[in-house]
């Protein structure tokens, strides 16, 4: 994300005292319980943004930012660089005040009082939310001078946490991040997935209601990136609700309940990713690259696809049918092709543009 990112440092040290209530008593539903509350009345969101609006002088930063988070949901924010991403989660922690609009967080999660909400609101409210709150930045911010638990401890009693607690909670939080046989080392000693699960571990020890996650598997490896997910998918189940930034397309489809498309700072498209897919793209695409593909588009092959568009060497022709497309392909020596079904990255690219921002 932007340059100005979000730093542990000034997100999360409030002090609550040791043992508070939250921590006794906050409902963690399974997904059994959510589907039966569900069904008997709507879900009252946990997280709320209306209508946000930011200005930095001529500069719509962020235009009417809008949407809402429930129990065990994740909901992905996607963008192209400058889209406002950065500047929305500035607003949603209490660190860049907005014009106008509200942020706000429903106290109330337990089962007794699911129909009556209670409305925290930033700024007014900023320590009680960001008590609830859990944060993974994009960039490191784990103490290099302590061990794995101690980043935790020392982490825990920026909220008051007792010693007793922390005892108990340390061991648990590095075993659900696979580094119980790491407490003892210092962060330069892990790989670069082991700082980001040891990351996740720090966000977790006040146990959060809702965790913002701005892109975390950057610069991970394919098997650290999937244990990460699956580390996300089991807080999901837990009921624990996730706010993601992320630019990796397969993550946001294998995370993401429902996704917020954003660009030039105001929402252009919200839904579950298979539904957006489907309301915006065609169902087949059909890559083609080698000799001669970029002529392709001015040839009668274009009246067999719905769109075309032209990204480097390779063609991409978007259809509703793509075996009359493949059968008329084969006339032309020197081409490959690949056949797919159509995918959030052609999404993205729809509604965003393939032009690169100067942003990015």
């Amino acid at each position: 994300m932007g340059a100005q990112g979000l730093h542990h440092g000034t997100v999360l040290r409030p002090f609550v005292e040791s043992e508070p209530h939250f921590y006794r008593t906050r409902y963690k539903p399974s997904m059994s319980n959510i589907r039966s509350m569900s069904s008997v009345v709507p879900a009252l969101p946990v997280f709320q943004v209306d209508e946000l609006h930011k200005r930095y002088g001529t500069h719509h930063a962020v235009n009417g930012m809008s949407f809402e988070i429930h129990a065990g949901e994740c909901l992905g924010v996607i963008g192209p660089n400058g889209a406002g991403k950065t500047t929305s989660l500035r607003m949603c922690l209490g660190l860049t005040a907005p014009d106008s609009g509200q942020v706000r967080f429903n106290a109330h999660l337990d089962s007794t009082s699911a129909q009556t909400p209670q409305w925290l609101q930033m700024p007014q409210d900023a320590l009680a939310i960001k008590s609830r709150l859990g944060v993974v930045s994009q960039f490191d911010t784990l103490d290099p001078d302590f061990t794995c638990a101690e980043n935790l401890r020392v982490y825990g009693r920026y909220f008051g946490l007792s010693k007793p607690i922390l005892d108990e909670r340390i061991p648990r939080l590095l075993e659900f991040a696979a580094l119980s046989h790491k407490a003892q080392a210092k962060p330069g000693e892990l790989s670069g997935g082991m700082k980001r699960r040891l990351s996740l571990a720090r966000a977790l020890v006040n146990e959060p209601a809702l965790l913002l996650l701005d892109e975390p598997t950057t610069g991970l490896d394919p098997q650290a990136r999937h244990l990460m997910w699956e580390r996300l998918q089991r807080l999901l189940q837990q009921g624990t609700s996730i706010l993601l930034t992320t630019h990796f397309m397969d993550e946001a489809e294998r995370l993401c309940h429902r996704l917020l498309v954003i660009d030039h700072g105001r929402p252009i498209a919200q839904g579950r990713p298979r539904e957006l897919i489907a309301q915006h793209l065609e169902p087949d695409v059909v890559e083609v690259y080698g000799q001669n593909a970029l002529g392709l588009p001015h040839t009668p092959l274009a009246q067999l696809a719905s769109r075309v568009e032209v990204s480097g060497e390779t063609v991409f022709f978007y259809t509703a049918q793509a075996g009359p497309l493949l059968q008329a392909l084969q006339a032309y020596e020197g081409l490959r092709s690949l056949h797919r079904p159509a995918n959030l990255e052609d999404l993205f690219l729809k509604l965003t543009g393939r032009q690169i921002r100067e942003e990015g």
